[in-house]
């Protein structure tokens, strides 16, 4: 491990070669005359967030009103992950009847500030291995939700997936977030063996807030990077057009985790369904405000993951995208 500066920060750059609960009583919500309580908890932000408004319209459907049967707390860290315990504190102050953690690092901040609120966490891909429930049949403790993905091989696919669609792609540059516990348990099992197989060289480049992004992008081309590849994290995904104009910018063809960045102007996406996520963790947080303990609600994983190939960005870099690969894409962006 070495580290890098470029445009007066430091960036960490590893160079992989040939690839990279309590025992408390919980509480519980019930309807009665009273409105029910929330806190919602996010790494980027809340309002006006796609995943957020979903949130809200499934709630909505449940029969939760805001300012009527239903009051919300938000709390935002703007990008800042390290100022996540301190906001997840303040929202357990304000005694809420749930907490909803979007995404690992507001998850784990909630974990860590209270064992007895409930928590539905949402978008985190292996629960189990970073120890916020003790299986996903039974959760036990405080906390639930749904989870991102399926593990045991999907960050190689997506890896698989981009070579794939750059063959000569031959050095990788990843863009990791190293407060996340997600992607650091699980990028050191899946992705290296998968970028043996490839032949490809992966230049792992540690963003641990916003405003080094742009800095890491420019030591990838420094670093003669063929591709750009973004797991996904938080404040890589907003705002959804930043990134890809940057790598637009960069002429780095690369694959991100979430649509709204391929339809922002990435050259692919391959993940779950977002949409679909927050609208299930909608469901969760009903069950717990109407008495259900999570405790009992399995943790949720996708069964759908999808390919998303914007051809007006390949034609953009010179990039022929294999028909075969065209076949395989559930949504193609002309």
């Amino acid at each position: 491990m070495r580290t890098v500066r470029v445009a007066g920060r430091f960036i960490r750059l590893v160079v992989i070669a040939g690839g990279l609960i309590a025992s408390s009583p919980i509480v519980a919500a019930q309807r009665s005359d009273k409105a029910a309580h929330i806190g919602v908890l996010c790494a980027s932000r809340c309002e006006g967030a796609p995943g957020v408004e979903v949130l809200r319209e499934g709630l909505r459907q449940a029969g939760w009103a805001e300012g009527g049967n239903l009051r919300i707390d938000f709390r935002s860290a703007g990008g800042q992950p390290v100022r996540l315990p301190v906001l997840a504190r303040e929202l357990v102050a304000l005694n809420p009847n749930l907490i909803v953690a979007l995404t690992p690092q507001p998850a784990r901040a909630a974990k860590d500030a209270t064992s007895t609120i409930p928590i539905v966490f949402i978008g985190v891909a292996d629960p189990v291995r970073v120890g916020l429930v003790a299986s996903l049949a039974r959760p036990g403790g405080n906390v639930t939700g749904i989870a991102t993905l399926v593990p045991g091989g999907f960050m190689g696919k997506g890896l698989e997936l981009l070579k794939e669609a750059v063959p000569n792609a031959r050095r990788i540059a990843v863009m990791l977030n190293p407060s996340n516990e997600v992607a650091q348990a699980l990028f050191p099992l899946e992705v290296p063996p998968a970028a043996r197989q490839l032949g490809v060289t992966l230049q792992v480049l540690e963003v641990r807030a916003q405003d080094g992004i742009e800095a890491a992008i420019d030591a990838a081309v420094q670093h003669k990077a063929d591709a750009l590849w973004i797991p996904g994290d938080p404040i890589f995904h907003s705002p959804a057009q930043r990134i890809p104009e940057l790598a637009a910018r960069a002429r780095l063809p690369t694959m991100f985790l979430t649509r709204d960045l391929a339809v922002a102007g990435g050259l692919m996406s391959y993940g779950p369904s977002f949409e679909e996520l927050n609208r299930r963790g909608a469901v969760y947080v009903d069950k717990i405000l109407k008495g259900a303990r999570p405790a009992d609600l399995p943790v949720e994983q996708p069964t759908r993951f999808i390919l998303v190939i914007n051809l007006k960005t390949a034609r953009a870099l010179g990039i022929t995208i294999p028909q075969s690969l065209l076949l395989r894409a559930d949504e193609v962006i002309q």
